[in-house]
């Protein structure tokens, strides 16, 4: 089946369930990793996957050639899957890593067999970093630079998360316990910029170890990935220039200023309306003890008639008797 080569990858929510959902019923809390089969559309390089299926996998801990792939299992499952969905196609495969094997690129020859370029997706099942929890990747062929002899390799590609309208509702509904409704916003965007941080000393840890391999020989020099690195070099601004310290430090000193002072109003806020309700229930406990007196003297207004009226009625036989 021919095919655009993948330039990017959506990948949908219920993939994301799945591969969740086939994680934890056969390896969790355990080093093995599951894969399954990405079904969905390729137009014009998009890669749009919108649903998958568990394939059984075994492989070697020890021995990673050694792993077993039942390709049997996947021609049934996607013939019963193309009667339901004829627009769905193979587009590649998944696997919870949580990073690239060696056998992958072998597993990879094998979906290779039901589309032209498969996309691998990895899926972080435990979600061990901060972002989006998928990985992608497609093979190529590249000269190597020791003995000038081509071979395959992954190249990661962009990815993001999708989903259509039907699934953005039952999205937010399994989101809908989840979202602390307490946060404001201010305290939601300094989380969004927490993660932000996070995900950037993920990066920068991945480019230290990349060029600590290197220099001491471990791994091959990549003349395209320093290149890269030496474009975002450039692009740092020098923090030698007073200029430049004095603006960062008047916009940081800015922007705590606009929380501390959020901070404050938020407090007294808080306070104000503590007050008022203090004042409120006093209020209210002095008019139900006002009321309660109330009621008291009048049970006793009516005690006290009828008591007059009972004197009253004893009294008139008594003069009757004597007359």
């Amino acid at each position: 089946m021919a095919s655009s080569t993948p330039q990017r990858v959506t990948i949908h929510p219920i993939v994301l369930l799945g591969a969740i959902d086939h994680y934890n019923r056969v390896a969790k809390d355990t080093n093995k990793r599951v894969v399954g089969i990405l079904l969905g559309t390729n137009e014009k390089g998009h890669v749009d996957v919108l649903n998958s299926y568990a394939v059984p996998f075994e492989e070697d801990e020890k021995d990673p050639s050694v792993w077993y792939l039942d390709h049997l299992y996947h021609e049934n499952m996607y013939r019963m899957s193309h009667r339901v969905n004829a627009k769905e196609k193979v587009v590649g495969w998944y696997s919870t890593g949580p990073r690239i094997r060696k056998n992958d690129l072998a597993i990879n020859e094998v979906v290779r067999r039901y589309t032209a370029n498969p996309v691998l997706v990895i899926i972080d099942a435990k979600l061990s970093a901060q972002g989006i929890p998928t990985k992608s990747y497609t093979s190529h062929e590249e000269v190597s630079e020791v003995d000038s002899k081509p071979q395959m390799t992954f190249q990661h590609i962009p990815s993001d998360i999708g989903a259509l309208e039907s699934e953005e509702v039952g999205v937010e509904h399994l989101l809908r316990n989840v979202k602390d409704s307490t946060l404001s916003s201010v305290a939601r965007g300094v989380q969004q910029r927490q993660l932000a941080v996070q995900e950037l000393r993920t990066k920068l840890d991945e480019i230290e170890s990349y060029l600590k391999g290197v220099s001491s020989g471990e791994l091959p020099m990549n003349h395209t990935i320093t290149r890269l690195l030496q474009d975002i070099f450039n692009l740092l601004p020098n923090l030698n220039v007073d200029e430049m310290v004095q603006a960062f430090a008047a916009k940081g000193n800015d922007a705590m200023l606009a929380v501390y002072l959020s901070s404050i109003i938020r407090a007294v806020t808080s306070l104000h309306d503590l007050i008022d309700n203090k004042l409120m229930l006093k209020a209210r406990e002095t008019a139900d003890k006002a009321a309660d007196a109330t009621e008291v003297e009048r049970e006793l207004q009516n005690d006290k008639e009828v008591a007059e009226i009972e004197g009253k009625a004893k009294a008139e036989p008594n003069t009757k008797e004597r007359k």
